[in-house]
C-alpha cells in the first residue's frame, strides 16, 4: 500500500510541476482559447493514461486468476475460460469508452464558447 501511495505522490508533484508554465498565460481572450484548449488536451491523454493503465492491471490480476483457477481444478477450465474472455472484453469496453470520451472532449470546438 505504501509503495502504491508513494507512486501516487510522485504523479501527482510530476503532473504540478509539469502543469506549472500553464499558469504562468496572459490574460487576454486569444490566451484564454489557447489555454483552454492545452487543458483539454492535458485531460484527454490524461484520462486514455489512466483508462488503459487500470485496463491493463485489471485484465492482467483477471488472467493471473484465471490460470490459478485452471491449475487448481482442470475440469472447470472450459467455464472459468468463458467468463475470462466475457470479463477481459467488458474491461476493454471500459477503455474504449474513455477513449471516445477523451475524443469528444479533444473535437469539441471550444474557441465558440468562450
Amino acid at each position: 500500500m505504501k509503495k502504491t501511495l508513494k507512486t501516487l505522490g510522485v504523479f501527482v508533484f510530476f503532473l504540478i510541476l509539469f502543469s506549472a508554465p500553464l499558469l504562468a498565460q496572459n490574460d487576454n481572450l486569444t490566451d484564454r482559447k489557447a489555454s483552454l484548449y492545452k487543458l483539454t488536451l492535458i485531460i484527454g491523454g490524461g484520462i486514455i493514461t489512466l483508462a488503459a493503465a487500470a485496463g491493463a492491471f485489471c485484465q492482467a490480476k483477471a488472467i493471473s486468476s484465471a490460470c490459478d483457477g485452471i491449475s487448481r481444478n482442470p475440469a472447470s477450465g472450459p467455464h472459468i475460460r468463458f467468463l475470462l474472455i466475457f470479463g477481459l472484453v467488458l474491461i476493454e469496453t471500459l477503455v474504449i469508452y474513455a477513449l471516445l470520451i477523451s475524443i469528444i472532449i479533444l473535437m469539441v470546438k471550444w474557441g465558440q464558447y468562450t
